[in-house]
């Protein structure tokens, strides 16, 4: 995994600990292969700072996560979801094992045993992945002992091809800073998933997705569908040429909202007008 020396969100180093590809780019005081490791809980907040209440962003069940360093009950490290650097529960996390499965429902349940009036079930959000050993039409056991309704899940290398239909089905969905399950959202949060469920590689904050995502539109370019309009700070999906699909404070939620109205309300709150206009390459 290349290495952004200059963006501290994606730099594996701590200044104590710092990936072992990193030797001679980066002052550190250990160079570590790491251990790979996975998200044991539903959703894991990851921390700039394991100190810090502030949520840079969140990792879901199943997420890999190479860690560097652990201490006083955390683990430094950088996930393979956006590449984000910083700090995870240690207990959040268990070890590595190839997922083969996730997902694609907006939520599901993950049963301790295969009966569907189980106590207590996990709740595992969508894009989570699993390692299936066995299944039959209505559970597939994990390896770490849970049952999840078999309709709920894909093959790890199954996506889809319409990333609108994956953004439209968390609507109505809370809007969370740094969010990336139906639990909480932010802008970007709904950008990634969408992304991410169609097979196409997405980072983790609007600014990374405006530099990174798609080919940039000309101004007299006719917007369609599934294009991507970024602001300072936010982006949202185009879900037709008058419309745009966003998670926003304002409405703190996923919402529709008419594109004319939400170009006059941002640059009304100080936000300034659109600028960037970008096309993604959809699967067929």
């Amino acid at each position: 995994m290349s290495q952004n020396t200059a963006d501290r969100r994606v730099l594996a180093s701590n200044g104590v600990y710092a990936a072992a590809e990193l030797l001679g780019q980066v002052e550190a005081e250990h160079f570590v292969k790491g251990e790979l490791s996975r998200v044991a809980v539903p959703v894991a907040d990851l921390h700039v700072d394991p100190k810090a209440e502030r949520v840079d962003r969140q990792l879901l069940y199943g997420d890999r996560f190479r860690v560097l360093q652990q201490s006083d009950g955390y683990s430094f490290g950088q996930a393979e979801r956006g590449a984000y650097v910083g700090y995870l529960r240690s207990s959040d996390l268990t070890s590595w094992n190839e997922p083969n499965s996730k997902v694609d429902a907006k939520s599901t349940l993950g049963f301790r045993e295969p009966d569907f009036k189980s106590a207590s079930p996990m709740r595992i959000p969508m894009g989570a992945s699993l390692h299936v050993t066995k299944h039959d039409e209505r559970f597939a056991e994990t390896d770490l002992g849970l049952y999840v309704p078999t309709p709920h899940l894909v093959r790890i290398d199954q996506f889809a091809n319409d990333p609108i239909e994956i953004a439209q089905q968390f609507l109505g969905t809370p809007y969370l800073w740094g969010g990336n399950s139906d639990l909480g959202l932010d802008c970007s949060g709904l950008v990634q998933a969408a992304c991410l469920a169609c097979g196409i590689d997405c980072p983790g904050d609007s600014d990374q997705q405006q530099a990174e995502l798609g080919i940039l539109l000309p101004q007299e370019a006719a917007l369609q569908k599934a294009d991507l309009l970024f602001w300072k700070g936010h982006v949202a999906w185009v879900s037709d040429p008058e419309t745009i699909l966003h998670a926003n404070a304002h409405h703190m939620g996923v919402v529709y909202e008419s594109l004319a109205e939400a170009i006059q309300r941002i640059e009304a709150q100080g936000d300034g007008p659109i600028t960037a206009r970008k096309r993604l390459e959809l699967p067929a």
